[in-house]
């Protein structure tokens, strides 16, 4: 399969300018069968990296990667999103997530107007915090520290008025107490936007990449993820709704749970589910459903909700009812300035807080 993949982007290189087939090689290798191996559900490295970098992805379910506008930070979940607009724009972002634990993330952009390029560089942390030293007998002699950085630098280019290709190139460092670990990864983004319909495509590969050095000297997975949206903003409503596929890589992401089977057997001996089916929820965990409203002046005033199933059914606990997996928040333009905030409800024991601040540097240069 890779020979034939090869034969095929050499052909394909002859036909089509060099950054479309760029992105094509990019997409095809990742269809080969070791891409197809990568693993989801706490079975990977660095998941720092499937963490929403801003308030307003964080109230939209996580994601977002058909929305094409001045908010520079879209482009670290998809890097053709980058456009003109975003020139110039600075935001800062930061996550109290669970159990004290801080996140965060920073990003500029700033367009080529000479080569018709947009480029973008962000920071992602994340502080664990303290955690407590002990020996073999359970004595604590201390307290050890543990961390996770990501350096990304991205660009996009228009390859008409409607699509456009982008890049981003991400390092990380992992540290814990004296120890480091470190990754390189990439994301690939195509995006079509039909202004005049009020319709969007997106399309990404997320993650692709190695760890460079490990812990314990085994190499593990990065959380590759494909993912593909349409978004559809409604002509006589201020309301654009958005559905993003995702994990597009591996259809099974369910995971065995013991408590979801019964004590009942089937009529060939088989124990069957105490609700839903199976096949029908594996297929909807793929699915994140989000919608934003656009109010006011220059849409100065924006209301955001989401739901992603995977994380409503991974962190639901049962025979309670919770809004695990639902999202919401809200964005204001206050300004000069831009101010978002996000929730998200990940479980009974609580949800993460999301704040955001942006503006555009040149209008105070």
């Amino acid at each position: 399969m890779e020979k034939g993949i090869t034969i095929y982007l050499y052909t394909m290189r002859i036909l089509i300018p060099r950054h479309t087939f760029f992105f094509l090689s990019v997409f095809l290798l990742a269809l080969t069968p070791r891409s197809w191996g990568q693993v989801s559900g706490g079975q990977h490295v660095f998941t720092l990296l499937e963490l929403s970098p801003s308030a307003r992805m964080t109230a939209l379910g996580g994601t977002q990667i058909t929305v094409k506008d001045d908010d520079v930070a879209l482009a670290a979940a998809n890097p053709a999103v980058l456009n003109a607009s975003m020139g110039g724009h600075l935001t800062l972002n930061h996550n109290f997530f669970l159990s004290d634990i801080q996140h965060g993330y920073v990003a500029y952009a700033h367009h080529l107007q000479r080569i018709g390029f947009t480029i973008q560089g962000g920071v992602q942390y994340m502080n664990y915090g303290d955690i407590k030293q002990a020996d073999e007998f359970g004595n604590v002699t201390g307290m050890v520290k543990a961390s996770e950085t990501t350096f990304t630098l991205g660009g996009a280019r228009p390859l008409s008025d409607r699509m456009s290709l982008g890049l981003n190139i991400r390092f990380g460092v992992s540290t814990l107490d004296l120890y480091q670990a470190s990754m390189l990864a990439a994301d690939a983004g195509f995006i079509y936007s039909d202004t005049a319909h009020l319709f969007s495509v997106g399309m990404v590969l997320r993650n692709a990449g190695v760890q460079l050095a490990t812990y314990n000297g085994l190499r593990e997975d990065l959380p590759f993820d494909i993912q593909i949206g349409v978004s559809k903003r409604l002509r006589y409503l201020p309301f654009r709704m958005t559905v993003i596929a995702h994990h597009l890589q591996e259809w099974d992401i369910r995971y065995d749970d013991p408590s979801a089977v019964s004590d009942d057997v089937s009529l060939f001996g088989e124990e069957t589910s105490k609700k839903g089916n199976p096949g029908l929820d594996n297929f909807f965990r793929h699915f994140i459903f989000n919608g934003e409203f656009l109010l006011g002046r220059n849409e100065g005033f924006r209301l955001r909700i989401g739901y992603n199933h995977l994380r409503k059914k991974e962190l639901s606990v049962n025979n309670y009812r919770s809004l695990a997996g639902f999202s919401g928040g809200i964005g204001l333009k206050i300004n000069r300035f831009r101010v978002d905030m996000g929730y998200g409800s990940y479980h009974l024991g609580g949800g993460v807080v999301h704040f955001s601040v942006g503006t555009n540097l040149k209008d105070f240069f």
